[in-house]
């Protein structure tokens, strides 16, 4: 077997076949390729990802003809489908409105609450829940007292009441999160 050759495949039929991928990809649902690309970063480490692609791709190029799915069949099996029907559209119709009309639960924030600026955020790998947990241990808090969590790339916003917003100014200044040193003061929002 040639150095270029993967399971009897030319460099050429594996360019032809990257490109009739990349093809289909283009055409496919974006939202499931969204969600399988999340499954494979979270299991195949940042530094595999290409010799796993390589690997998929030797798979896919290894399989008989007879067993990768025709475009024409797909064509086919979508013309079969069943126009949609009238009740089908009007029950979509209805749900949509209900969904619209629903009522969404925000948090209220009370009055007199104020907003804190802390300068680490995701490039950190500070997480809401990671946040939340520190705050109440060092500040003796509970997670009702605090009101909202936003984190950034690089930096945090979290509201609370006045106390607790001071409280965390003092305490939270010059601490090792995530391993950067730590500057609370108040937002400017």
């Amino acid at each position: 077997m040639e150095k270029e050759e993967v399971k009897g495949l030319s460099e050429e039929e594996l360019t032809s076949r990257i490109a009739s991928l990349m093809q289909s990809m283009k055409s496919a649902d974006a939202e499931e390729i969204e969600r399988v690309r999340s499954i494979v970063k979270k299991n195949v480490s940042f530094f595999e990802r290409s010799a796993f692609a390589a690997y998929l791709l030797m798979i896919s190029a290894s399989k008989p003809a007879s067993s990768r799915p025709e475009k024409k069949r797909e064509r086919q099996e979508r013309a079969e489908r069943p126009e949609r029907t009238e009740r089908a559209e009007k029950a979509e119709k209805q749900d949509t409105q209900k969904e619209a009309e629903a009522p969404k639960s925000e948090k209220v924030i009370p009055e007199g609450a104020k907003t804190i600026y802390i300068d680490v955020g995701k490039m950190k790998h500070l997480y809401p829940k990671d946040l939340s947990k520190r705050l109440q241990a060092e500040l003796g808090i509970t997670r009702d007292d605090i009101y909202m969590i936003r984190i950034h790339d690089k930096y945090s916003f979290v509201t609370m009441s006045e106390e607790n917003c001071l409280k965390a100014i003092e305490k939270i200044t010059g601490q090792d999160i995530n391993g950067r040193i730590a500057k609370v003061a108040f937002s400017n929002k």
